[in-house]
């Protein structure tokens, strides 16, 4: 981007897609398959990247996913990936899955499970509740079953209740 579109480093940098080590600007990305994120009203507000090799995360830094780090348009406990294709067929069904990546959300599309959304993050955050409601009152929580899905539903559930969403899990 630098070279060939002849973007500033600084602007990069504000974008969070790269980053200074010692003097020299690094991709933030790297060794990542990239996904734009978009709001729900089909703005591209930041980008997501998973790690290609679990064991070795690009470069010795993040985990399995990183996301942009918060900025002016964007915030990742604010959103969800996949709301602004997701959204009429989450009202049509009058439910939402959530499921924990966006590796998650397009293999249930690929098989026509359309109403499908991942969380950015850990768990579901008051924001993401608000968001969500504006669509459905009916939620299905299908994280991972390992100790880090568990622990994602344990915190969610209650942010769930406490907007009155009703809450099923899917195994």
């Amino acid at each position: 981007l630098i070279s060939k579109k002849k973007y500033k480093k600084e602007d990069l940098i504000e974008a969070g897609l790269a980053f200074y080590s010692g003097l020299r600007v690094v991709d933030f990305f790297r060794n990542r398959v990239m996904f734009p994120l978009f709001d729900h009203r089909d703005n591209v507000v930041g980008f997501s990247g998973r790690a290609i090799d679990e064991n070795q995360p690009a470069g010795g830094y993040g985990g399995k996913y990183i996301n942009t780090r918060d900025t002016i348009v964007y915030h990742k406990g604010s959103m969800f990936f996949g709301l602004n294709t997701a959204k009429e067929e989450i009202k049509k069904l009058d439910k939402a899955i959530i499921v924990e990546g966006e590796l998650d959300v397009i293999s249930c599309f690929s098989v026509g499970i359309k109403n499908v959304v991942a969380v950015k993050g850990t768990a579901l955050t008051e924001n993401q509740v608000t968001l969500i409601s504006r669509f459905t009152n009916n939620v299905c929580l299908c994280f991972d079953q390992d100790e880090a899905g568990y622990e994602a539903t344990k915190r969610s559930l209650p942010v769930l209740e406490k907007k009155g969403i009703n809450i099923t899990t899917c195994i």
